[in-house]
C-alpha cells in the first residue's frame, strides 16, 4: 500500500468530465478505470434535458451484447458501492466480485465514489448545485477533480500533474499549490467552487498531455493521474494493461517523430525545457506557470472549447 500524504481514509468522490477538461481522454479514462475496478453502480443522475444541448453533445446509438440497440444520452451520474440485496446474498457471497489482482485497496477504498459525465451546455450553477447535493446525500467528505490539459510537454518524459486546492487547510497539510489563474474555466472549477461553499474540501489534479498528439487518447496521462491520486489518498490502484498501452502509445509517437524532422526537433526543445524544470533547483512555480499558460491558451479558443493554437504545426488540417 502506498503511503498517503494526508487526504486518505474518508468518503471521497473522484470527478471527471468529458470535453474541455479532458485532453487525451485522460481524466475520464482514470475515473472509468476506478469505477470498473471498484464495481461501482449508478446511484444518482441528472436529467439531461435540463442541462445539455443535443446538437452540441449528441446522443449515441450503442449495441448491447445481446444485439439490441439503444440510445445513450449525454449526462452525469454519481456511482457508488452497490448495496447487496437479499437475492444477491442468496446467489453469491460476493455478487459484484472483482478479481483480487484488479481490486482497488487502501484507506477508504470501500466507500470511494466516482462522478462521470459530459460538460453541460447550460445552467451550470444549477447543474453543479444538484451534483453537490448528491454528494452531500452520499456523505462525501472530500472531492478530487481530475482534468487533463494540452501542454508543451514532451511525450518522452513522465507527464506532470499539477495539484492545487482552494482549501487552505489542505494546501498547508499536503503542500499543494493555489492557482492564481484568471480567465475562462470549465465545469470542474464551477463544481469545485460549489463544493467548497457547501463545506466539502476539494483538490484538483491536472495532467499535462503533449499538444502535438492531442487527437489520440493518452494512456500515459491516465497513469500520471492515477499515480498522483495514489500519492494523495494512500489507495493502491491496479493498472491492468495500462502500462503496456502507455508504452505502445509512446512508441507510436516516436515513430511519427522519426518521419518528421520538424516534429523531432520540436520534441527535443521540449525535452530540454522539461529537464530544466525537473532540475533540483527548480520549484513548483515552473509547473504552475505551465498550467496557467495552458488555461490562457484554452480560453483563447474561438469557441471556448480549448482549440490548439493556430500556429500549432500539428493542428488537424480540417480545423
Amino acid at each position: 500500500m502506498n503511503q498517503a500524504a494526508g487526504f486518505e481514509g474518508g468518503r471521497l468522490l473522484v470527478v471527471a468530465f468529458e470535453g474541455w477538461n479532458d485532453a487525451g481522454e485522460a481524466a475520464t479514462g482514470a475515473a472509468k478505470l476506478l469505477s470498473e475496478r471498484l464495481g461501482l453502480v449508478e446511484i444518482a443522475a441528472v436529467d439531461p434535458e435540463l442541462y445539455f444541448d443535443y446538437q452540441f453533445t449528441r446522443p449515441s446509438i450503442v449495441q448491447g451484447d445481446d444485439g439490441s440497440r439503444r440510445i445513450e444520452w449525454p449526462g452525469a451520474a454519481l456511482r457508488g458501492p452497490a448495496v447487496p440485496t437479499e437475492t444477491d446474498a442468496a446467489a453469491s457471497d460476493d455478487p459484484i466480485s472483482v478479481d483480487d489482482d484488479e481490486q482497488v485497496t487502501g484507506p477508504g477504498a470501500e466507500t470511494l465514489h466516482v462522478l462521470l459525465g459530459a460538460e453541460p451546455a447550460r445552467s451550470w450553477k444549477s447543474f453543479a448545485a444538484e451534483l453537490v447535493d448528491q454528494a452531500l446525500a452520499a456523505d462525501i467528505e472530500g472531492v478530487i477533480l481530475l482534468g487533463a490539459m494540452l501542454a508543451d510537454a514532451p511525450h518522452t518524459r513522465p507527464l506532470s500533474v499539477f495539484a492545487s486546492s482552494e482549501n487552505r487547510e489542505l494546501r498547508d497539510r499536503l503542500g499543494l499549490e493555489r492557482s492564481n489563474y484568471e480567465g475562462p474555466v470549465g465545469i470542474l472549477s464551477v463544481l469545485a467552487d460549489q463544493a467548497e461553499r457547501a463545506g466539502i474540501p476539494t483538490i484538483s489534479l491536472w495532467a499535462s498531455v503533449p499538444h502535438y498528439v492531442h487527437n489520440a487518447p493518452s494512456p500515459k496521462a491516465v497513469l500520471a493521474l492515477l499515480g498522483k491520486l495514489e500519492e494523495l489518498t494512500g489507495l493502491s490502484i491496479p493498472r491492468g494493461t495500462l502500462e503496456d498501452e502507455a508504452k505502445t502509445w509512446e512508441s507510436g509517437v516516436d515513430a511519427l517523430a522519426a518521419d518528421d524532422e520538424d516534429m523531432a526537433g520540436y520534441i527535443a526543445q521540449l525535452e530540454q525545457a522539461r529537464d530544466a524544470v525537473d532540475a533540483p533547483e527548480a520549484s513548483g512555480e515552473a509547473i504552475a506557470q505551465e498550467f496557467e499558460r495552458y488555461l490562457r491558451r484554452r480560453g483563447d479558443g474561438p469557441d471556448g472549447r480549448g482549440e490548439p493554437p493556430r500556429d500549432d504545426p500539428w493542428r488537424p488540417r480540417d480545423a
